[in-house]
């Protein structure tokens, strides 16, 4: 399959041509990016846990971009709600019914940003369907998109006001990354990078949807040693 002049039918072609796509717009990123795709392919997710200001939420939506997928912010602060995240059945007079309003969270790619500013309760109702991949409202069960990746992010410093995660929720997620401070050579490139445009706005897709769901199901079949299982198990 050849998709805006990169081959993306194989996880490891996959995974090579998102990142490279993703490294158009952020510098010096490129374990983070790889690590980010690690997550993608293994169908889990991530917590990005670093200050603001370093490109976390651009990564997400690059990523987001790079893979042709939905893409939906969740601001997180303590008086978001449930319905917020999941969504609302609301009664149209004129039909008689009640008509369900999906949340942000029915998105392929979902950034939620200072999940620790949620209260435990919000927090809980994502993370439920962060695992479950289905949300349960107003008595009925929706199932969330596929593929589906949740990209959350936690100021480690600032505390105050803050609901830190448990770590039976800290589970929920395959890896958690920071991204660190770029350099100084990084920084200009930056700058020079980010003068004219920004490269969000011409990012095309190298692949999509369906093909990143077949890369994940290809990653299920890679044959692993048993020394390696065993190692995997006494971790």
């Amino acid at each position: 399959m050849q998709h805006d002049g990169h081959r993306t039918d194989g996880p490891a072609a996959f995974a090579a041509a998102v990142s490279a796509n993703v490294g158009r717009v952020l510098v010096g990123k490129t374990e983070a990016i790889e690590l980010l795709l690690v997550a993608l392919l293994a169908d889990g997710h991530v917590l990005l846990e670093d200050v603001p200001g370093i490109g976390k939420t651009t990564l997400a939506k690059a990523l987001a971009r790079s893979l042709g997928c939905t893409f939906r912010r969740i601001q997180c602060s303590p008086d978001l709600t449930p319905s917020d995240i999941l969504g609302v059945a609301v009664y149209d007079q004129r039909t008689a019914v009640f008509t369900f309003h999906p949340g942000p969270i029915f998105a392929q790619v979902v950034l939620v940003d200072e999940i620790n500013r949620a209260t435990p309760r919000t927090q809980s109702a994502l993370l439920e369907a962060m695992e479950e991949r289905q949300v349960t409202a107003e008595g009925e069960t929706r199932p969330l998109p596929s593929p589906f990746l949740v990209i959350a992010t936690q100021n480690p410093i600032e505390l105050e006001g803050t609901f830190p995660l448990p770590e039976a929720q800290l589970d929920r997620f395959l890896l958690r990354l920071r991204l660190g401070y770029p350099t100084e050579p990084e920084e200009r490139a930056l700058l020079a990078r980010f003068r004219a445009e920004n490269p969000l706005t011409t990012l095309a897709p190298v692949t999509d949807a369906e093909r990143l769901v077949a890369a994940q199901r290809a990653c299920r079949h890679v044959f692993v040693e048993t020394d390696v299982e065993d190692y995997l198990v006494r971790l």
